[in-house]
């Protein structure tokens, strides 16, 4: 009407992507009580050891700008990047996990070796694999979408580069996040479309190889034992169970207060890192607890909900990203609550985006970064498919069009 072509409508018409806002906010939330409880949690630890009251407060808080400076890289960056050099950041996983090995350069803390020393801080390799198996999974299951869905034998690649990753954790060792692992791996494979009978027939020889991985070490046994009766001994193996009980069983339904804890004083272990649930529920009682919990669902809920709708609107890869991360948060947190509460035995898992501590903040962030780009090129195909179903003129060309017009053209001649 105005002299603009069809090529220009479009474009000015486009569609456009969006970050999913309630994802967004549970996110933020998540972050933001993670904050003021390592506030909470950690100035009697800080101040015990002399290093300033706070001073995991300052370090929470870096690791999280840094992080918050990657998930917004991560949020511009597209997701077929990924895709496509998914191997070679598997290549480089693999080499990162070898290198806790290496003297010098991988360090040794509390008898295991999980962390690497980058001369000004150090870096938990395991937390950088997590992010790069999701990838690499979701890749899989777009290039060889019928082999998965049809065939035992197309679930082993995941499979096996799961169980390399699992064993060079074990190694380290590091039990939890080895769990972690294939959980994560089985579940993004089975929403793939894999038949639950292969995944049951892939999965029965890995039971008795993690039932030798748990109880082959004398303090993963201590950990089962005292997990099934902290009571017991209280004052040695139980002890952590115990102490994060009374603080729980003190926060009673409306807490002690924000910064009255007494377990917090020394008693509880690693009080702003693995048993920071606890703290909460002390000084936060069950509504602080529920509220953690909410704000877990709402996230793992939005991702579900949001990968889903990429499988309708084919952005597959995008689908399954937002699977793998949205499991492997919800899980780490669900194994880390259950440990808090007495429900699971000792894992050393962190709560995501709340507890302290500079790998697990710092990867986790991009993890919320690469699920909201996710939920952005997902929002964007669906309003593709929207605008073409209100506007099919614009979008399929009418199929009377082209002979009219070489008629035209030939009257013309």
């Amino acid at each position: 009407m105005f002299g603009f072509g069809t090529s220009q409508a479009v474009k000015r018409q486009g569609p456009r992507g969006s970050f999913d806002l309630p994802l967004l906010l549970g996110l933020v939330g998540l972050a933001s009580m993670g904050v003021v409880m390592v506030a909470s949690s950690s100035i009697a630890v800080a101040d015990s050891q002399h290093i300033g009251a706070f001073y995991y407060l300052k370090k929470h808080l870096f690791y999280l700008a840094l992080g918050l400076t990657l998930a917004g890289f991560a949020m511009r960056v597209e997701l077929k990047l990924l895709e496509k050099y998914s191997m070679p950041l598997l290549l480089a996983a693999g080499l990162m996990l070898l290198a806790v090995f290496v003297p010098h350069f991988g360090m040794r803390i509390n008898g295991a070796r999980r962390w690497l020393n980058l001369v000004v801080i150090s870096f938990q390799p395991v937390e950088a694999v997590k992010l790069i198996l999701v990838v690499y999974v979701a890749s899989f299951l777009v290039r060889y979408r019928d082999s998965v869905e049809n065939t035992f034998w197309g679930l082993l690649r995941p499979i096996i580069v799961a169980g390399v990753i699992v064993l060079l954790l074990l190694a380290q060792p590091d039990f939890g996040s080895a769990t972690l692992v294939i959980a994560v791996t089985i579940g993004m494979v089975w929403l793939g479309g894999a038949r639950p009978i292969f995944l049951f027939l892939m999965g029965l020889p890995l039971m008795p190889l993690l039932a030798i991985a748990a109880t082959s070490e004398s303090y993963r046994m201590k950990r089962l034992t005292s997990f099934m009766d902290p009571w017991k001994d209280p004052f040695n193996d139980g002890f952590q169970l115990t102490q994060s009980l009374m603080a729980i069983g003190r926060g009673e339904w409306t807490g002690v207060g924000l910064g009255s804890s007494v377990l917090k004083l020394s008693y509880l272990p690693e009080a702003h890192t693995d048993f920071i649930l606890a703290v909460i529920g002390e000084e936060l009682g069950l509504a602080g607890v529920i509220a953690v919990i909410a704000l877990f669902a709402l996230v793992v809920a939005r991702g579900f909900t949001l990968g889903l709708r990429g499988i309708e609107v084919n952005q597959r890869f995008a689908g399954y990203v937002a699977f793998g991360i949205s499991m492997m948060i919800g899980l780490q947190a669900m194994v880390s609550i259950g440990v808090n509460l007495g429900a699971l035995p000792t894992k050393g898992l962190t709560l995501p985006l709340i507890s302290s501590g500079g790998s697990s903040v710092l990867l986790t962030c991009a993890m919320a970064g690469v699920l909201l780009r996710a939920t952005y090129e997902i929002n964007r195909a669906r309003d593709a498919r929207q605008m073409a179903t209100r506007m099919p003129a614009l979008a399929v060309p009418d199929a009377n069009a082209a002979p009219a017009m070489r008629d035209r053209q030939a009257e013309a001649a």
